[in-house]
């Protein structure tokens, strides 16, 4: 799969994670208030679930804003690994803000006990927010989707490689949060009908769980970005081969690719070229194998070719 052959899809992502944060804002709100009027601890875990979401979309726009920004002197490969800066940090929110509280109320309810209150605002507000979660993850999975299919990858793999974190992240927290809704409808069900507080904080526990789970993939995935991860070994090969293609270029002894964003991708590499090549077509044929490169791969921004002589060569040493 051609991870970073990928069109500008800035405005689509914002949409995307736009629309993300308006739902999740408003259900925060709405599963707070029917979490203290029902008196339901998986509730307020959801409530705290919302939260952490609105949070991270609130970082991801921030990053989809600041990794846009064209290159400049202080920073001449341009800004495009700090959107992963910020999509870690919004990994770290779902953790902290989402995953801790939900085990701590989970954990409280479970040794404290609680009665179960009146489970009727929570059923409505559950209701509503499984129409808007859906919604948000529609929004999400047809980015992808389309995405996976463009490139002609199986979305699973495009969903667990694509360097467009923003909407890898809007689709899981939008799938772990109708999981969520599923689980506590579950524990206010079980708690209304054993009259019992124990089937409320398994909700919990099992939200904080599911959140854990969703932070980590998140976390995981941004931290390849940010120590550096390369183009997949078969983009790699033909990148290689459209090197081999010219006639001047006789071996490629070393290729380094670096991801740098969504549709963002540096080369470097070090050719040997025939020795009979004169220094002008040896520059020409540098400047043809980087149009080649962009043709093949538009994500290629940067192309860096370094003529290296190989260990067959017979020109002089240099001493």
């Amino acid at each position: 799969m051609t991870e970073t052959q990928t069109h500008d899809g800035g405005g689509e992502s914002t949409f995307t994670v736009i629309v993300a944060a308006v739902a999740n804002l408003g259900i925060a709100v709405a599963k707070a208030v029917a979490g203290v009027v029902s008196g339901s601890s998986a509730m307020l875990s959801e409530a705290a679930h919302s939260v952490a979401d609105t949070v991270t979309e609130l970082l991801l726009l921030t990053a989809l804003k600041r990794s846009g920004k064209p290159a400049d002197e202080e920073h001449p490969l341009g800004y495009g690994p700090e959107r992963y800066i910020w999509a870690m940090l919004a990994a770290v929110a779902t953790f902290v803000g989402g995953a801790v509280f939900s085990l701590y109320d989970g954990v409280h309810t479970l040794a404290v006990g609680e009665k179960p209150g009146d489970p009727l605002a929570s059923y409505l507000v559950l209701a509503v927010a499984l129409v808007l979660e859906g919604y948000s993850l529609r929004t999400g999975l047809k980015q992808a989707r389309g995405e996976a299919a463009r490139l002609k990858a199986p979305f699973k793999r495009y969903l667990r490689y694509t360097p467009d974190t923003a909407v890898k992240a809007v689709v899981m927290e939008d799938s772990a949060a109708l999981v969520g809704l599923v689980l506590a409808a579950g524990g206010l069900l079980g708690g209304q009908l054993t009259g019992s507080g124990v089937w409320d904080g398994l909700a919990s526990l099992l939200i904080g769980v599911l959140l854990l789970y969703v932070a980590w993939v998140l976390g995981r995935s941004n931290a390849e970005l940010l120590v550096g991860r390369p183009l997949p070994r078969p983009v790699r090969e033909r990148i290689r081969a459209e090197l081999l293609a010219s006639r001047h270029i006789v071996a490629v002894l070393e290729l380094t690719t670096l991801v740098q964003g969504p549709d963002e991708a540096l080369v470097a590499a070090k050719v040997d070229l025939r020795d009979v090549s004169t220094a002008a077509e040896i520059e020409w044929a540098c400047e043809r194998a980087e149009q080649r490169l962009r043709a093949a791969f538009p994500a290629i921004g940067r192309v860096y070719l370094d003529p290296t002589p190989g260990p067959l060569s017979s020109g002089n040493d240099g001493r």
